[in-house]
């Protein structure tokens, strides 16, 4: 019934959120793990569960959080990750379609369009950013993700660490954004449960009342799906 890694042995950290799960009757986006696949190669990788506990996505992190501010923060996650082959749109048993990204998958509007033109209603994407770009872009991204494709975006972060510790430092705020770009729900910095309630006729509705798919221009751009099946 738990999650097994690629190579097919019992991984602690998928078993334990399987359990979760199954226990609270809940469908869950397991924030993001690392994953070593097939051949040795290592992703950032989020495990997605249905309420009985069986796992029903796997989405590895598309784009890798390779950046170089100047006296703020550098990061290289290339050094270390292998990037992931593109979208996951799953339905977890609940009759509604989520498009999963990680962190800096968030930053780009290609993959969240690729998600919501499979059908997602709800974006999600766990993630970190940290205390330089996330008071600056965490919740403009999220809000212009949601009014982009006229769905729900919920993102999820680490609460900081207030007391000053050492190691990198993420901005928080776990926020739940609807169709229109109105924020939900948030929580700040410190430790907290954040509720939300959803209902995805207001897709329907933004998308009838602005109906920007048909209105999109195919005679002056297109974004194709490389990875789209059939």
């Amino acid at each position: 019934m738990y999650a097994e890694d690629v190579e097919g042995g019992a991984s602690e950290s998928a078993t334990a959120l399987a359990a979760a799960a199954a226990e609270a009757g809940v469908a869950l986006v397991g924030g993001s793990i690392p994953e070593r696949g097939a051949g040795g190669a290592l992703f950032n990788s989020c495990l997605v569960f249905r309420p009985d506990g069986s796992l029903a996505a796997k989405h590895r992190k598309v784009h890798l959080f390779d950046i170089d501010i100047p006296g703020k923060i550098t990061f290289k996650e290339s050094d270390t990750l292998s990037p992931g082959p593109g979208p996951t749109v799953v339905d977890p048993g609940l009759g509604v379609l989520l498009g999963i990204g990680i962190c800096y998958d968030l930053r780009f509007p290609e993959l969240a369009s690729l998600s919501a033109r499979r059908g997602a209603q709800v974006l999600v994407y766990p993630g970190a950013f940290n205390t330089t770009t996330g008071p600056a872009h965490w919740e403009l991204l999220l809000r212009a993700r949601a009014v982009d494709n006229q769905c729900f975006v919920l993102a999820c972060s680490p609460a900081r660490d207030e007391g000053g510790g050492g190691g990198y430092q993420a901005w928080g705020h776990s926020t739940a954004v609807d169709p229109w770009g109105v924020v939900l729900a948030a929580a700040e910095s410190s430790p907290a449960i954040v509720y939300a309630e959803l209902d995805t006729g207001d897709c329907v509705t933004r998308r009838a009342n602005m109906p920007l798919a048909a209105q999109r221009r195919g005679d002056v751009y297109e974004l194709v799906d490389k990875t789209a099946k059939g």
